[in-house]
């Protein structure tokens, strides 16, 4: 008779409840499943000193680059995002010895449940992912994976279609262990459908080569998007465009976006032909002068680590 009450109690019953519903309960306002819906909150690594003295070779920069107008380049970021009501977190603690550090899309990937902490590809880069995962901790943003193993996964790899799809790379930077830790998670959190981007040799990561601009609305370098990707975007109603300008794409990163908000996207400066492309499928452009930035092979995008959007 004991028994029989005690479970007439339902304080003390099991929550079965799904993490993704209770998250801003008990967690925060975290979670991504768009890349386009309006952005709410970003995690940026502000450029230390890290960036004042090192070898660009070694660190595989194109060139050489000005500290204060990198510096100065991530800054007039930070104020757009805030001018756009986004609120922007920094990853404070970093090593001294990663230049590369201020890419730090590459550190993570979040989804509807939390963060995966990416293990970067290069030796270069290895153990950023440690001072992104101790950032995401005191934010009290759930990791629902670390890529272990022989994986390897950078952020950039990724993109969210919507709740139920996303789109996966493996690279040069993303290996075949890495793509399937990546995936397991996300189909454990219930995506049916993940597209699958082999990238050329050429490029290092998913978003060089496609972003979502709109609700319905891509811009994809389709010389470089597997067919059976840029179709089914297309049978699900998406408005593809045609990246315009192949050294735009390859060199001024043109499509290394980041959409503030449905039809609303910042681009670096230096991209005339890709942006009048996206204004004439009714995109507006924000153009912002990143060009120190560029010298590291990383734009908008790879700078910003998505928290929330919705």
């Amino acid at each position: 008779m004991a028994f029989l009450e005690l479970n007439k109690d339902k304080n003390l019953r099991r929550d079965e409840t799904p993490f993704e519903e209770q998250i801003g309960n008990y967690w925060g306002d975290w979670g991504i499943s768009s890349q386009c819906a309006p952005l709410k909150s970003v995690l940026l690594r502000r450029p230390g000193s890290e960036i004042n003295e090192f070898s660009w070779e070694e660190a595989r920069f194109r060139e050489g680059i000005d500290p204060d107008k990198f510096r100065e380049a991530h800054q007039r970021l930070v104020d757009l995002y805030e001018e756009n009501g986004v609120k922007v977190y920094f990853l404070d603690e970093q090593r001294e010895d990663r230049p590369n550090a201020v890419y730090c899309r590459d550190l993570m990937f979040m989804t509807p449940e939390g963060a995966i902490i990416a293990r970067p590809a290069l030796p270069v880069r290895r153990g950023e992912e440690v001072a992104m995962a101790k950032a995401l901790a005191a934010l009290n943003i759930p990791i629902v994976k670390t890529i272990t193993g022989t994986g390897t996964f950078e952020g950039a790899d990724c993109l969210w279609v919507d709740r139920k799809t996303a789109i996966l790379a493996r690279s040069s930077r993303t290996n075949e262990a890495g793509y399937n830790q990546v995936a397991q998670v996300l189909r454990e959190q219930g995506v049916e459908t993940i597209l699958t981007v082999p990238i050329p040799y050429t490029n290092a990561h998913l978003d060089g080569i496609m972003n979502f601009v709109d609700t319905d609305k891509a811009i994809v370098n389709t010389r470089q998007v597997p067919y059976d990707v840029v179709e089914y975007l297309m049978n699900r109603g998406y408005n593809i465009i045609d990246a315009p300008d192949q050294d735009e794409a390859r060199f001024s990163l043109g499509l290394n976006i980041v959409a503030l908000r449905p039809g609303v996207v910042i681009q670096a400066q230096g991209n005339p032909k890709t942006k009048e492309a996206l204004e004439k499928n009714g995109v507006e452009v924000i153009s912002l002068d990143f060009d120190e930035i560029l010298k590291g092979w990383g734009s908008v995008h790879c700078c910003s680590a998505t928290l929330a959007r919705g």
